[in-house]
């Protein structure tokens, strides 16, 4: 089975990879820069609100990263209100980077974890206002619906917390989430392993999103190319379809014929 064509569409932009990743928490900015071109990735989430924009002259994250070769991601990291979250959207849009928006309201610092009645203010606000608006969310099938009603281009919800590595928890939601959803969904956090990524994709989801796993990595590059050859791996699996897990076992090879002595 080829997959070629098996591009990854959002808001009518097409794709050919499936992973996305993060631009935080890398040791150096040529780290980043090696790591993103391993990966394979196409597009690309930076926190706006984590820029030092004060200084014209000083580099940022986003002097680094080739402008043609990557969709830029801005996301609202750091918000903890839906007002916050706005004004940092806004901010990203002034700055010509992108009316694409991962958004993120988070309140509580120990956890990180996202604001669902906060996220869904702050993303009706934004999808009225003309966004193209990714939201980062519990894997809650609730909620998921809901903002996929009100116009929301992805769903994006949590494998586990924000940089825990603990794989994925929410497995049983996030299958309600990609059985019922009509948009693509994005496992986003807690991703430590590619082996974690290749479970995502084989449960259906349609992208993951990986930052703290790659960047943190003694070998950022190594784990970047891994993390692409996971993504794509567990996409393969899913549209060849895995066998139907029996309790009993089945011999792989024929009786019939089966010389008797």
């Amino acid at each position: 089975m080829s997959m070629g064509n098996d591009n990854l569409v959002i808001a009518g932009k097409s794709f050919r990879s499936r992973l996305m990743v993060g631009t935080g928490r890398h040791r150096s900015n040529e780290e980043m820069v090696a790591s993103i071109e391993a990966s394979g990735a196409e597009l690309i989430t930076v926190a706006i609100r984590r820029l030092d924009l004060d200084d014209p002259n000083k580099k940022t994250i986003l002097d680094y990263i080739d402008w043609t070769r990557y969709t830029i991601l801005p996301n609202t990291a750091g918000s903890k209100t839906p007002e916050e979250a706005l004004t940092t959207a806004r901010l990203a849009r002034s700055m010509g980077l992108s009316n694409w928006i991962k958004l993120e309201v988070i309140p509580d610092p120990k956890y990180l974890l996202p604001d669902p009645l906060g996220t869904l203010r702050a993303a009706e606000a934004l999808v009225k206002d003309g966004f193209v608006v990714l939201p980062y969310i519990h894997a809650d099938p609730i909620l998921a619906k809901r903002l996929e009603e009100i116009g929301c281009a992805t769903v994006m919800p949590l494998g586990s917390a924000i940089g825990s590595g603990q794989g994925i928890h929410t497995r049983e939601e996030i299958q309600i989430i990609i059985e019922q959803s009509h948009v693509p969904v994005v496992v986003d956090a807690g991703l430590a392993v590619p082996s974690h990524a290749a479970d995502a994709m084989e449960m259906g989801a349609d992208a993951v999103l990986v930052n703290t796993a790659i960047a943190q990595a003694k070998d950022p590059v190594a784990m970047a190319t891994a993390f692409r050859l996971g993504v794509e791996a567990g996409r393969l699996a899913y549209l060849a379809g895995r066998i139907p897990l029996k309790r009993y076992a089945v011999a792989s090879s024929p009786v019939e014929g089966v010389v008797r002595v």
